[in-house]
């Protein structure tokens, strides 16, 4: 760590892979040989070259004579290429270019690469011409590239060793680099530290001797406690994802820079606990249980993402009590609940539970008892939300009648009538369909009482939650026959893998159709969850919006202009706020915008400041009293 009362250390750079996401000879081969029927073959030879040279499994001084001998490439070729590098400078390096601008005396680029290329890139990033050292090409009278220049102590083997002996620099030399040529400086005793530089690409060869591996630079400069953009290094947030969330989830949060963990299974209390520590994202689906347990062990966690609409799996008032945001999604995977339920309905009117399993085993049954049209009957729905209400709608237009109840006041769409009470719904119904939510006072919501007020032979359907029905007496009423069938996605007790056995009072019923919790399984609604949900918290993260969190308030924030946010959660007890602007007022802080929100339970304050002021500010605003927790955005 450099002390930043002394002269800092020089930091040297690699250019290719390093300060840009690529090689510059490899994209020099494909601009090159574009149009060319050999293009493919010689550009995968040209980077096998690469490869070989940065890994040290071949010479560099042979690994460069034979990348130029394939590349056919001219001095036209140069300009398109700077342009296509400019846009591909590595993304953590691009964000930080005001440190390279802040400290040009102290940074280098030695390259084995060409500085008609790398100069004009690094040029935009303040680094001064006489720091680039690197290669130069030669030319012949036509402009063809013919080589480099041999005179010059980059092209040989050893050259980036004999380049920082040249250069005779007066203080600790810090090296970032992906290649082998770039720890040979530190090998060579010329560098203090090696960083092996794996953004873009990781060398196995190369990492194993690095005394630092750096995921991005965000990280080199956090450790160094130096200038970034950044408030904190994307690459320290480890995300945990259980239960086989679709790729698309991992991927997002991949690209974003975080560390990604998949665990296919859900896990129980114990196994939680033993992997929750240092976790900041966890995501889940609907088996494992976030308990209160759970959330005092987890010492960094920030947000919590449930893969599915239900979020009675996780302690919410706990999980705001400690700050932790949760987030859902409520619309992701209504028309696959929507489109299950129609078709389980008309399966069931049509007794296809009984017959199917018949002819499996030979006999023919074409007796028509029992079985009806649904047009013209009555769906009654119990829960008028997203899923109730899409399902009146598409029940409507295969020629259902739709009566409704649902507790809270709701529009109801198209000829849908409403229910003043169950009691007035479950005797119209010819089927019942479930689509309340879980919460803890819905247990057994659905009884034997309801079951009796249902028509004889009508059909029940529960894809809402598994422990909202009385399974048992479901069972009963189903084997008097005062049922007509059912059809069941969720249940109380659920296997937590697929190798675990299922166990039911309802198996082996005849018309009962038992699916395994599949209401949201289709490629639309995983797809569509595994979006929704990292970007509700990755906006959450990187701006301190919590618009549509299931626990915390609910506050849009407009977009960051030149300023530091401040986010402030905090008990909701009278005096915080003014606590807070006293600490601002105090440090002669300007707040530029503020906001506040609060529930029963928490503060939610985020206040825009000027980017000068006293660090001293942000430990007396963590010491306020009643915060939860604190942190700053930049």
């Amino acid at each position: 760590m450099p002390d930043l009362a002394a002269p800092l250390p020089y930091f040297v750079f690699d250019f290719d892979s390093t300060f840009t996401q690529v090689e510059g000879l490899d994209e020099l081969a494909e601009i090159a040989l574009t149009g060319r029927p050999d293009q493919a073959e010689k550009v995968a030879a040209i980077k096998a070259l690469t490869d070989q040279g940065m890994a040290g499994e071949i010479g560099f001084q042979e690994s460069l004579a034979r990348r130029l001998a394939l590349l056919g490439a001219q001095r036209q070729h140069l300009a398109p290429l700077v342009a296509r590098l400019q846009g591909k400078v590595s993304e953590s390096i691009r964000r930080n270019g005001d440190f390279f601008r802040r400290y040009a005396d102290r940074i280098y680029v030695v390259s084995s690469g060409f500085r008609e290329f790398i100069e004009p890139v690094v040029a935009a990033y303040g680094v001064r011409p006489d720091h680039v050292l690197a290669n130069t090409f030669t030319f012949d009278d036509a402009g063809n590239i013919t080589g480099c220049d041999a005179s010059n102590v980059l092209s040989r083997d050893g050259g980036k060793i004999q380049q920082l002996r040249d250069l005779q620099l007066d203080g600790p030399v810090y090296v970032l680099g992906d290649g082998y040529t770039d720890y040979q400086i530190r090998e060579a005793g010329l560098a203090k530290r090696f960083y092996a530089y794996t953004e873009n690409v990781s060398r196995p060869s190369v990492v194993a001797h690095a005394d630092q591996v750096l995921p991005t630079f965000d990280e080199f400069l956090y450790q160094l406690k130096l200038p970034m953009t950044l408030s904190y290094p994307k690459n320290r947030i480890k995300v945990l994802l259980l239960e086989n969330p679709d790729a698309r989830a991992a991927e997002l949060f991949r690209q974003e820079g975080y560390q990604v963990e998949l665990v296919a299974g859900a896990l129980d209390e114990d196994e939680l606990l033993a992997r929750i520590e240092g976790v900041s994202i966890l995501g889940i689906r609907s088996k494992t249980h976030v308990t209160e347990k759970v959330l005092a062990a987890a010492n960094r966690l920030i947000a919590i993402g449930a893969f599915c609409i239900g979020t009675n799996q996780i302690d919410l008032p706990e999980a705001m009590r400690r700050g932790v945001a949760v987030f859902n999604a409520p619309f992701s995977n209504t028309r696959s609940v929507v489109e299950l339920t129609l078709a389980e309905l008309i399966v069931l009117a049509r007794r296809i539970p009984e017959k199917n399993p018949k002819m499996h085993q030979g006999e023919w049954d074409k007796s028509a008892k029992g079985a009806f049209e649904v047009r013209g009957k009555t769906l009654g729905i119990i829960g008028y939300g997203n899923i109730g209400a899409q399902l009146s709608v598409v029940a409507e237009a295969l020629g259902l009648k739709v009566i409704y109840y649902d507790i809270a006041e709701k529009l109801q769409l198209g000829n849908a009538h409403k229910a003043v009470s169950l009691e007035e719904l479950l005797p119209q119904a010819d089927i019942v369909t479930l689509h309340i939510d879980g919460r803890p006072e819905n247990q057994d919501f659905f009884g034997a009482q309801h079951f009796a007020l249902m028509k004889p032979g009508a059909l029940f359907i529960n894809n809402a939650r598994g422990h909202v029905v009385d399974v048992p007496a479901l069972a009963a009423a189903l084997r008097s026959g005062h049922l007509g069938g059912a059809a069941v996605d969720v249940f109380p007790h659920e296997p937590k893998t697929n190798a675990e056995a299922f166990e039911s009072e309802l198996r082996h019923l005849p018309n009962v159709l038992l699916t395994p919790h599949i209401g949201g399984s289709t490629a639309e609604a995983q797809r569509n969850i595994a979006e929704f949900v990292p970007e509700r918290i990755m906006q959450f993260i990187n701006s301190g919006n919590t618009q549509q969190s299931v626990n915390f308030p609910n506050i849009l924030l407009p977009a960051q202009q030149q300023a530091h946010r401040l986010i402030h959660i905090h008990a909701n007890v009278p005096g915080v706020l003014a606590r807070i602007n006293n600490v601002l007022a105090q440090h002669h802080v300007n707040i530029l915008g503020q906001y506040l929100k609060t529930n029963e339970l928490v503060g939610y304050v985020i206040t825009d400041i000027d980017k000068a002021y006293d660090q001293d500010v942000i430990q007396a605003l963590r010491e306020v009293e009643h915060t939860i927790k604190f942190r700053v955005l930049y």
